[in-house]
């Protein structure tokens, strides 16, 4: 599986327990270390996680084969559309504006 390149922000103190479990486990880097971690938790998920999609979405019975789809979806994004949308701009702050003072 081809991996893909992300940025990671982490806790000075995670990044340096990710550091010594690298090179503890003779793995290249910190990414791979991150991998694995990933990998194990989202295949060896305990209790009630969720590890599939398998049953998230509920499929009309009368169009299993999903061929009325498209108008339904077609029908939900123009009723989203025409609901009225409330745009707020922010107030200045309280107080003087700065002002350029003339030298």
């Amino acid at each position: 599986m081809p991996k893909e390149a992300i940025s990671v922000t982490l806790q000075a103190d995670n990044l340096t327990w990710l550091k010594a479990r690298a090179r503890s486990a003779r793995v290249r880097s910190v990414s791979g270390v991150l991998d694995r971690l990933v990998t194990h938790a989202r295949t060896h998920a305990v209790g009630d996680e969720v590890r599939s999609v398998i049953g998230t979405i509920d499929v009309d019975p009368s169009d299993p084969l999903l061929l009325e789809a498209d108008d339904a979806l077609r029908t939900l994004v123009a009723e989203s559309v025409g609901r009225p949308f409330v745009a707020k701009e922010r107030r200045p702050p309280y107080g003087r504006s700065a002002r350029k003072r003339r030298g």
